[in-house]
């Protein structure tokens, strides 16, 4: 894993994700700090880049939008691991949503007992989050795993003191190669920016792709290219803005 991403290019296709890459991780999904230059920093790029920039992120998009108002209302992005995609040309595409009662059902009964413990219902997902009592992540992972194993059409997903439950159908690798497909993004080569084990899926698609996958933080990963924390990456950012 290389530590030193060359900088965008006019041709590149820029990929996103939020948490613990765009931001630091906070205790709750409500809490993160977002960096007073950032909103600025994206419309930037967004501009050079000719519209090739997109959010990829696991976040709802009625959580995350009014974090980055007025910006996220018309940039490219990808929530819910893909099931909600705004495209291009402001359009939306919604994927089915999944029988989530169990998986549910189970994260509420377990989060009724623990307060700690925090239930985040999606539109295509259930997540359980458990940032703020660690002792208990592996009765979460068995509630949700025991939940998921039940549909065939379901799929565990494990990330940074989350575990969730989502419809197999998607996924942030599939909702880049859909961007990839579309205009602008279309004959450019993709980078690809994430830290969880959720973004490993679309590391995968932009290194076949051509393209450069970073890794944001520690661990492993199939990424080529590693930035140490979110103030570093700001800074590549903003220093392949000056190179645009």
């Amino acid at each position: 894993m290389s530590s030193t991403p060359r900088l965008l290019t006019p041709h590149s296709a820029l990929f996103l994700d939020f948490d613990g890459t765009l931001v630091d991780i906070a205790p709750r999904p409500d809490a993160v700090d977002i960096h007073h230059g950032l909103p600025d920093l994206l419309v930037r790029l967004h501009q050079r880049l000719g519209g090739a920039l997109a959010l990829i992120t696991g976040r709802a998009q009625d959580d995350i939008e009014p974090m980055l108002a007025p910006v996220l209302t018309y940039l490219p992005a990808a929530y819910e691991h893909g099931a909600v995609r705004r495209r291009a040309d402001q359009t939306l595409t919604v994927a089915p949503p999944p029988a989530l009662d169990r998986a549910l059902a189970a994260a509420r009964s377990l989060a009724d007992r623990h307060p700690d413990l925090l239930v985040e219902r999606k539109r295509s997902s259930v997540a359980l989050h458990f940032r703020l009592a660690p002792a208990l992540a592996p009765a979460c992972v068995a509630a949700m795993t025991e939940a998921a194993q039940q549909d065939p059409g379901l799929q565990l997903l494990h990330g940074k003191a989350v575990v969730e439950v989502k419809s197999a159908q998607v996924g942030k690798g599939l909702a880049i190669e859909a961007f990839m497909a579309e205009v602008p993004f279309a004959g450019r080569l993709p980078v690809f920016v994430g830290d969880d084990v959720t973004d490993e899926p679309g590391f995968v698609v932009v290194q076949r792709l051509g393209g450069d996958a970073i890794k944001v933080g520690s661990g492993e990963t199939a990424a080529a290219h590693h930035i140490p924390d979110p103030t570093r990456l700001r800074q590549w950012l903003q220093d392949s803005l000056q190179q645009l």
